[in-house]
This record gives structure tokens, sequence and C-alpha cells, in this order.
């Protein structure tokens, strides 16, 4: 359980930079989240390259780690279109609070997972504090809008991505069920690119990466990709060591980061990333900081 933790840990980390790297690339460099998604998911399919070394699973198996990839890819469109409609620092804690939740059900009908009382109640503080992390108040929104519409169902679509890569993990090795849990999100890709509109984007550079400054922001796109590559497979290793629902809800740890990260940006740096910050709302985001070191105590 402790290896677990420690992977989910160093996954998240990883995984603020690329969320806040995400929205930065989504409001300066592409504007298309279709297209964004198309870059995020069609790779995946390099994961077919191990594919002589681990076969194929078998019965309906093949049938779960195919939902299971698609499921994730669809989950990662539809966060991107959450993206458009708010700021990552809100949304994205809100969007971990409901992927936690959703998985927390998902575990106990399709595993059968259970937590002790201690584990559930570090849960819980990790949970609190993703909502109190999802607080907004910007000069766009406030309150709840369509961007945690589309959030929750792109938490809907992970928490059965990664519930079902679990399944996978718990009768397959570990290189087995990531070839097909994560090569199959490649299908989302080849799907977005068979949708005209969307391949019209993809294939003409000016209508969707800014004409400025074109190659830092191929630069950027390919930092970002490798880096989620990174968190991915930390993020998947730790499931298949420990609990689905602990460690979607070590989640927290990633927005406490993001928090920190983009705050410093809007501080320091506003011209290259700035999101708006009430009084209130600071307060509120130590609360949920506190609220974290106490559910990771918890756990």
């Amino acid at each position: 359980m402790i290896t677990s933790l420690i992977f989910a840990i160093l996954g998240y980390i990883v995984l603020a930079v690329v969320a806040v790297l995400d929205k930065f690339i989504l409001s300066k460099s592409l504007k298309h989240p279709a297209v964004y998604a198309f870059y995020s998911t069609i790779f995946s399919v390099l994961a077919f390259l191990f594919l002589p070394f681990v076969g194929f699973p078998t019965g309906f198996d093949l049938v779960w780690s195919i939902i299971s990839g698609v499921s994730f890819g669809l989950g990662v469109w539809t966060m991107f279109i959450a993206f458009r409609h708010s700021e990552a620092s809100h949304l994205s804690p809100f969007l971990g609070a409901v992927i936690a939740i959703v998985s927390l059900g998902l575990s106990y009908l399709i595993l059968g997972d259970s937590l002790t009382l201690i584990q559930t109640m570090g849960v819980i503080f990790l949970i609190s504090a993703s909502f109190l992390l999802s607080f907004e108040k910007s000069r766009e929104h406030e309150g709840f809008h369509i961007g945690f519409v589309w959030a929750i169902l792109s938490a809907i679509l992970f928490s059965l991505s990664h519930v079902l890569a679990k399944y996978i993990y718990i009768n397959y090795s570990f290189l087995s069920g990531l070839v097909w849990t994560r090569g199959t999100v490649s299908f989302v890709g080849l799907l977005i690119i068979l949708i005209p509109t969307f391949s019209r984007q993809i294939f003409h550079k000016k209508s969707h990466i800014q004409k400025t400054n074109q190659v830092s922001s191929v630069r950027i796109v390919i930092t970002v990709k490798l880096l989620g590559i990174v968190s991915v497979l930390l993020i998947q290793y730790a499931i298949s060591l420990g609990n689905v629902a602990v460690v979607n809800a070590l989640a927290g740890v990633q927005y406490v980061l993001m928090f920190i990260i983009i705050y410093w940006l809007t501080r320091f740096y506003p011209k290259l990333f700035f999101e708006y910050f009430t009084r209130k709302e600071l307060v509120i985001q130590s609360t949920a900081i506190l609220f974290i070191v106490v559910g990771l105590i918890f756990l």
C-alpha cells in the first residue's frame, strides 16, 4: 500500500505541471479542444508496439480493455472542453473530487473493493479538500456553470476507465494491462480525425496553432505529452498496486501544487498566465491544503 501511495503522489506531482501547461496551451496556442485531444490520445497507439510481448486478453476482457481505453480518451476530450469554460485551479479539483466519489461506487460494484474506517476518513478529507479548491469566483463565472457539467461527464469517464483498468491489472500482468488499456486510448484520436470538421482543423496549422512562435508552441506540446506519459505510467502503476479510490483521492496533492504554481504565475508573471483570486478564495484554498495533509496522514 505504501508503494502505491508513493507512486501515486509522484504521478500527481507531474500531472499538476501537465494540467497547468494544458490550460496554457488551450488558451494561448491551441484553440480547439478536439485538436488537442487528438494530439493527447493518438500517440497512445505506440503502446501496441509491445503487443508481441503480452498477447491478447481472453474472452470478454478484451472488451473491458477497449472500454477502459476509450473512456479515458473521451475523458481527456471532455476535460479539455471543460477547461475552455473555466480556470484550471478551480475546475481540476472539482473533477478530481467527482472522480474519487464515482470511483468509490464503481470499485465496490465491479471489484468488490472496500475501505477501512481510517482510509475512508482519509478519502473524505481529500475529497472535501478537492471540493474546497473548486470554489470559483472569477470575472466570467461565479458558482456552478457549464464547465462543471463537462467536468462531471469527464469524471465519470475517467472513473470507469480507472476501475476497469484495475480489473485488467488484477487478472493480467501490469505490462499487458498497460498495453491494452492505454493503447486503445488512441481509438479516440482515430475517431476525432475521421470527423471532417476536426480533421480540417488538425491538418491546417493556421486553424489551430497561432502563427507566432509556432516552433515554441510545438515544443511545449511535445514536452507536455512526454510529461503526461510519465504521469500516466506512475498513476496506473499505483492503481495496479493499490486501491483505485484511494489513488484517485490522492489527486488532492495535484491540486495543491497546481494552486501554488498558478498563484505564483498570476502574481509574478501575469502576462504569461493569469487567474482571478479573491481574498476569501485564498483562505478557503489554504484550508483545503490543511485537509489534504490530514487526509494523507489517515491514508
